[in-house]
């Protein structure tokens, strides 16, 4: 009898024992599962925080800029009113001319941005190939070179330039700005050309050299079409590193009366407010890099999906 009882009870041990378990696991699995819930929504609160600070200004700049108040903040009105005086450049409101400083800043602006970046994109890809058939430790010590102008900060370039530019006896002025941009800028145009480099077959330039191909027909016919992807992303972010700088602009400009919008901004800040056609003049520079952003990375896609099929 006692046999039986015992049996019975050992039997009801053993049935419940793997629900208990199961329950324990359960139990521990939804604490997870929990936990990663909580750490994922607090990274993408964490991101989209970041992204609200970093994007909030100039939002904020292209909100006002659809009223005519002076005064960044008070806002008058829904009108068109700044962007028509930045395309005619007459405020019929005030009956005056729009500073014309503005417009030659923008002129100079976009010619040191282009210049700059066309030989940024020439001598960074010319760089980066070089830099690609070095042999491995030689090639980590130039790439630790390349980066350092990258991390220095834009007033040691400017004052370092401008140092150097000063014991050349070389006068300041659009040419040493030009030079001083594709200085700066070369550096991430190798960046951006390296990691197409690495992924390019080397035997198609060998083989194209084989075939009779002279050493710069088989670097503008094989190498350049390969590479082109990322000497366009170098180009775009010289561009758009021309158009920001101010650090090595204010110190290579010199004194005769060439301005950028970097450093037209600043004197403009200084004389008690800035022009309220800029805001028209941001807004637009920023929406044309969003649009080319936007396509470049939509191509990219389009040529991987290409490539994996």
């Amino acid at each position: 009898m006692m046999s039986q009882e015992s049996r019975v009870k050992s039997q009801e041990v053993l049935a419940s024992t793997p629900k208990n378990a199961m329950s324990s696991a359960q139990i521990e699995a939804k604490k997870r599962a929990r936990n990663l819930t909580m750490r994922r929504i607090l990274s993408q609160s964490y991101l989209w925080f970041l992204i609200v600070l970093l994007y909030a200004p100039i939002v904020l700049i292209i909100f006002f800029s659809f009223t005519r108040s002076k005064v960044l903040g008070n806002w008058t009105g829904f009108t068109f009113g700044l962007y028509e005086n930045l395309f005619s450049g007459y405020d019929r409101v005030a009956q005056v001319q729009v500073n014309p400083d503005m417009y030659q800043a923008l002129l100079y602006t976009l010619i040191i941005a282009v210049i700059a970046a066309t030989f940024a994109t020439l001598l960074g890809t010319l760089a980066a190939i070089g830099i690609y058939n070095m042999r491995q430790r030689s090639r980590r010590a130039i790439q630790l070179l390349n980066s350092v102008p990258m991390i220095n900060p834009d007033i040691l370039t400017g004052i370092s330039l401008f140092l150097l530019f000063v014991f050349l006896g070389i006068s300041r002025g659009l040419t040493t700005v030009i030079i001083a941009h594709v200085v700066f800028c070369t550096p991430y145009v190798v960046l951006s050309v390296m990691p197409r480099l690495t992924k390019m077959n080397p035997n198609i330039y060998e083989a194209a050299l084989d075939l009779g191909a002279t050493p710069f027909q088989a670097l503008r016919k094989v190498m350049m079409p390969e590479l082109w992807p990322g000497m366009l992303s170098g180009f775009i972010l010289s561009i758009t590193l021309s158009i920001d700088d101010f650090g090595v602009t204010f110190f290579t400009k010199g004194s005769s009366g060439l301005n950028t919008l970097s450093t037209f901004i600043y004197a403009d800040a200084r004389k008690g407010g800035l022009t309220p056609e800029l805001r028209p003049l941001f807004s637009l520079i920023f929406l044309t890099m969003l649009v080319l952003l936007i396509i470049i990375n939509w191509r990219a896609a389009r040529q991987a999906k290409k490539l994996q099929r």
